[in-house]
Parts: C-alpha cells; structure tokens; sequence
C-alpha cells in the first residue's frame, strides 16, 4: 500500500519496531503501519542484567583506543564484536529494507554544520549510509549508528567489508554495485563524482568478479571478529545483490509497497548538493572517502541494535562517549522523533538524550516529511533542519516542544 501521508517508514530510525512476538498491539500510525508496543519479560530483565558486567568491561578495553594526539593502537576485531554486542538491546523487526535513505533533503544542513562549527566529538546516527556524509563533514572521533533492526547492523557489516577491500571510492563503488574495477586507479582519485557515476552506469555486472569479490568481502566480514550464522551471511549477499542487480538505479523499498516516485535513487543520492550547490555525498570526494574509510579500519564506527527510547543501548552509548572523554557533536535522527511522539515515548528520548555530555555547539539532524515538511526545497518530499541540543532539551522542560508539530516547526 502507498504511504499517502508521505511520512518516512519507522525502520529507518532507531525507534524500536515490533518483536516478532509482540505481547500487544497499539494503533496504526498516519502512515499506514501497525506499531506494535512490546512489554518486556523477565527473561529479557535477566539479559539486560546479566550483560551489564561484561558491557562496563568491554566498554573499559574499548576506550583504551581513544585518540589523545598520538597515534591510535591497532585495532582488535574482537574488541569490535565484544563493544557492539555489549551495547546493543534485543532486535526488532519492520518491514522496510532501508539499503539506502529515502530522504533526498539529507544534504541540505551540511552548509549550517560548517557554520555552526559542529566539528569532532562523537556522532550518533540512525539508518544507512547517509551517516557517513554527516561523518565525513563532522570529523568525529568515534562514530555510532543505532537502529532497532539487526538488519541495519548487517549493512553495516557489509560496508565495512567494502571499505576493507577498496583502497579508493572507485573501488568501493564498484564493488558494492558488482562493476568490474576500472584500470589505472589513480587517475580516479582527483575525478568527479560525475565521472564516476557514468563509468558504473555504462560497465555491466561481472559475475566472474562478482565470485572473486564474495570470498574477499566474506573473509573481510570474518575478520570483524562478529558471530555470523549463515542465515546472517545470506542475509548480507542478498542485501549486496540488491545493489548489484539495482545499480545506481537503486531505491528505497517497503515490503509490499512499490517505491515512491519521490523516493531518491542512489545515483541522485551520490549527486545531492548542500544548500551552497556543493556537491557533499562522501563519495564525491576522495579525501572524504579516505576519512571514513580510517574510522573503518580503526574500529570506530559502532554499528548498535538498539532502541533510542530504549531502556539500555542509547544510554550505554552515551556511557562508552563518556568513559572516552568524548562529547555528542551530533545526533542524526532521521524523523524518528514523528513516532516516538505518536507513541509516547518521546520523554524516554529526552531523557536517555540528556545523559549524554555533549558539546556547547551540538546539534540534532532531523528529516521531516509530508505535511510538516513546510518550506523544503522545491521539488523535495523531505526537508532536513538542525536543532541545538540545548535549545531542544530546555523547550522541551519549558513546554515549548510539547508536540512533534511545536518541535519541526519552531
């Protein structure tokens, strides 16, 4: 069914989607999906209790690896795998596949962060790659991405995994859309984004490179030191030959619903400008690409399942920033704030928000569609704002932000 309200599906956020077992069953939202509230059991308590012990110890080992001006130790793919499951909460399930964002506004703020100077610190992110174009233009330390669907965490493994194997963006490109690598790397080091584009939308898939690429990305998955079954395995092939068989062409699905004719391609995604003109997706630059690409191999973009209204991950994350020395930048939260208010639980943000130190110039990310998406630009289903942390926290105390209609439009 088409999504009339033109709101974005709740799996792209950090919201917490329904068990595959819900107890109850609460409302449908204004876009048409059924959310389901799922009361916590005693033997998920047990869990969260008995994780604790080993979270505080992974986190402590964790944190050894700041960065204090000299160069940064090597990372430990079982450090990894030990961090990202001691802060991660029980997964969810939605019916979204969410490969890439459907918000083709989400370049429009970067003018306002360099402005603003939103710089360093640490990130906390909702949803696909999208983040790594905020992170590549924050420069933080330390990078997480929150999403209640274990599937998100799985993309993110895939990503990771064409980072280790891809040495330039061409490479990376490439390889996730199953293109054969072009010759003579170097002289795409410097070439726009453009160029890019029109060397993968005219190269066909190779299934002979596509057969040596699967070993290279599965023992790159291995080396993450992350327990994969082989359904997750099979998960993550089918999620790269999405993008194999879809190409640049590529859009953001819903199960069930055809994708929206508004909805961005991946190839309009890689062109998106910020409110300058500037091209700013992270694959537009080589310099922008090589910047993640390091935070990758430095073990310090932390894909977490979790619920950012949840009862433990935000918060542990907010710990793992703070037994860093580390303080919040900025929090991508797509338009996860929509539902959290829809179904009461955006006072549980706020407060698993507050805990979490942050810098005096720190700054929300938020994505705002349908009828609240007010003045965008022309053309665009979406319309992306930032938010001061501080401004938001303190309306929220005064009553200003009481609703989600009072906090897009202030």
């Amino acid at each position: 069914m088409a999504n009339p309200s033109g709101l974005l599906p709740l799996s792209n956020t950090g919201l917490r989607a329904p068990s595959p077992e819900p107890r109850t069953r609460g409302p449908r939202t204004p876009a048409g999906i059924r959310i389901r509230l799922v009361t916590f059991t005693r033997r998920a308590r047990r869990y969260t209790t008995s994780t604790a012990t080993v979270a505080a110890l992974a986190i402590a080992l964790w944190t050894l690896a700041r960065v204090d001006g000299s160069a940064p130790p090597q990372p430990s793919s079982s450090s990894f795998a030990s961090t990202i499951a001691s802060l991660s909460e029980r997964g969810g399930y939605f019916d979204t596949d969410n490969l890439i964002s459907n918000e083709r506004s989400y370049l429009q703020v970067v003018s306002e962060l360099r402005r603003q100077s939103v710089r360093g610190g640490a990130y906390i992110g909702v949803g696909p790659d999208q983040n790594f174009s905020y992170i590549s233009e924050v420069r933080p330390t330390v990078a997480f991405i929150i999403d209640v669907r274990r599937d998100n965490q799985l993309l993110h493994l895939l990503f990771k995994a064409l980072f280790a194997v891809s040495e330039t963006r061409i490479e990376y490109l490439a390889q996730l859309t199953g293109r054969p690598v072009p010759p003579a790397l170097n002289g795409w080091r410097q070439a726009p984004i453009d160029r890019l584009i029109g060397y993968l939308d005219k190269a066909a898939v190779s299934a002979e490179a596509i057969d040596a690429r699967k070993r290279r990305i599965e023992e790159a998955l291995r080396k993450t030191g992350v327990p994969l079954s082989a359904e997750d395995f099979a998960t993550i092939a089918a999620f790269h030959r999405r993008f194999m068989d879809e190409g640049l062409s590529l859009r953001f699905n819903s199960t069930g619903r055809p994708p929206q004719p508004y909805y961005p391609t991946y190839r309009d995604l890689l062109l998106e400008t910020d409110a300058a003109g500037n091209q700013a997706n992270f694959l537009a630059s080589e310099d922008s690409y090589q910047f993640v690409k390091t935070l990758q191999a430095q073990d310090r973009v932390l894909p977490v399942v979790g619920d950012i209204s949840g009862p433990s991950a935000l918060q542990a994350v907010g710990r793992a920033i703070a037994a860093r020395g580390e303080r919040l930048s900025a929090f991508y939260v797509s338009n996860v704030e929509y539902y959290l208010f829809s179904q009461g639980a955006y006072p549980r943000f706020v407060t698993n928000l507050r805990a979490i130190p942050r810098t005096r110039s720190a700054v929300l990310i938020r994505s705002v569609f349908g009828r609240y998406s007010g003045l965008g630009r022309p053309g665009d289903a979406s319309q992306s704002q930032l938010h001061p942390l501080d401004d938001l926290l303190g309306g929220y105390d005064d009553g200003r932000y009481r609703s989600y209609g009072q906090l897009v439009g202030r």
